[in-house]
């Protein structure tokens, strides 16, 4: 009897204190927590301009950071890609200018992971299209398209963003060179060769939204010389026996 009535004041107690008792009370024990909010870094800006600059700041790479396997900076990235075309001239196909651009694209990849929305690129992409388009090789082609797409997509509003927009209003044209074949064999004295019979090529249509195509053709390649036959050696005069 005494037993009961400590039960009774107990169980009006954990009703009185907010335990939820019934078909409801497991999906209140589990229900998440509400998730918190992430401040602002930038919050400390008092106009719009100061809170874009703040925010470019923060999404910025380090000067002091470097990038690839040469360890180059942005300021690194940007110059090789300036001196590239001023080397390569009206194009190029060298491989010492292609082994330097390959280490810069390694490098800005590795830029670009780990600060996608630094406001630098836009100048590295400028940069780099105008290197890479004088590359006539269909790899170097695309990526220079590759980097054209990223300017007009993420930085229409920038500067260069702007340039490259008024650059390729009318299109842009990729360049490379087709696999160079052989030379013909050279015919004998006294045969004339068969006139060539044409065979029209019709230029290829780009898709939408792709680039045009200009496929160029190399020089031949001649055929080797052939290596001149060992001569025979000059006949001496007679022998000499050696005296005893």
């Amino acid at each position: 009897m005494k037993r009961s009535l400590i039960v009774v004041p107990a169980i009006l107690a954990l009703l009185a204190g907010g335990l939820a008792v019934g078909p409801h009370a497991e999906s209140v024990a589990l229900a998440a927590p509400a998730p918190k909010k992430t401040p602002d870094p930038c919050a400390h800006a008092k106009s719009k301009w100061q809170h874009m600059q703040c925010e470019e700041y923060d999404a910025s790479a380090p000067g002091d950071q470097y990038f690839g396997r040469l360890k180059l900076s942005y300021l690194g990235i940007d110059n090789t890609f300036r001196d590239m075309a001023i080397e390569a001239g009206d194009y190029t196909t060298s491989p010492a200018i292609l082994s330097r651009l390959h280490f810069a694209l390694n490098a800005l990849r590795q830029w670009e992971q780990l600060y996608p929305h630094d406001p630098q690129l836009s100048r590295t992409y400028f940069l780099g299209v105008q290197v890479y388009r004088k590359v006539y090789t269909q790899h170097a082609q695309q990526i220079a398209w590759d980097f054209i797409q990223k300017l007009l997509k993420n930085y229409p509003n920038d500067y260069f963003g702007k340039i490259m927009k008024a650059d390729t209003a009318h299109g842009f044209t990729e360049h490379w060179f087709a696999q160079a074949q052989p030379c013909p064999t050279p015919l004998p004295k006294g045969a004339t060769p068969a006139p060539p019979t044409p065979t029209p090529s019709p230029s290829p249509t780009p898709r939408a939204g792709q680039p045009n195509v200009q496929i160029l053709t190399p020089p031949c390649i001649p055929p080797p010389s052939p290596s001149p036959s060992p001569s025979a050696a000059a006949s001496s005069g007679p022998a000499v026996s050696p005296s005893p």
